[in-house]
């Protein structure tokens, strides 16, 4: 028997009793993983948004900063998301992701980028990936940096915090 033969014959059982063993666990076994994800979402959206000044989106090519401040004010620890949201003129023309580049000063000062979505004209970053916990008492300042790549884009910026629990 050459070594490829072995190989193929050894994947093939492995995947064999792989198989077994769900089949012996049954439907059970396969929806928690299920339950335990849902579960998951379900907690992870914001009950809340605190609404912070808008500033309108300057299209002159330089770097703009915006900060995000929020403070805990409650006595009990709470999950927090810093977002922002740029959106288009009412008219149009609408904004897509290209329009501008999105950065964020890390604990370190250095600046990385920052993805943003676009959904009905307006961009906004993503929640997930910028949670955090914030202990009763505690500030939250989240700077970004905002350039305008299309000398043409229109908008307004709109900073919020997400509160989750």
């Amino acid at each position: 028997m050459s070594k490829s033969t072995r190989r193929l014959k050894i994947a093939f059982v492995s995947v064999a009793v792989a198989l077994a063993g769900l089949a012996a666990a049954g439907p059970a076994a396969a929806a928690a993983p299920a339950a335990a994800t849902a579960q998951a979402q379900q907690t992870a959206v914001p009950v809340d948004f605190v609404d912070l000044p808008t500033t309108a989106l300057v299209a002159d090519g330089e770097r703009h900063e915006v900060t995000v401040t929020y403070r805990n004010d409650s006595s009990a620890d709470r999950t927090v998301a810093p977002q922002l949201l740029v959106e288009s003129p009412d008219a149009g023309p609408f904004l897509t992701p290209s329009d501008v580049v999105v950065e964020q000063r890390t604990a370190h000062g250095c600046w990385r980028p920052v993805e943003t979505a676009s959904q009905t004209g307006t961009l906004f970053t993503d929640l997930t990936t910028a949670q955090r916990t914030l202990h009763a008492g505690e500030t939250l300042t989240q700077v970004y940096r905002i350039t305008v790549v299309d000398p043409e884009a229109q908008g307004t910026v709109f900073p919020r915090i997400a509160l989750y629990n």
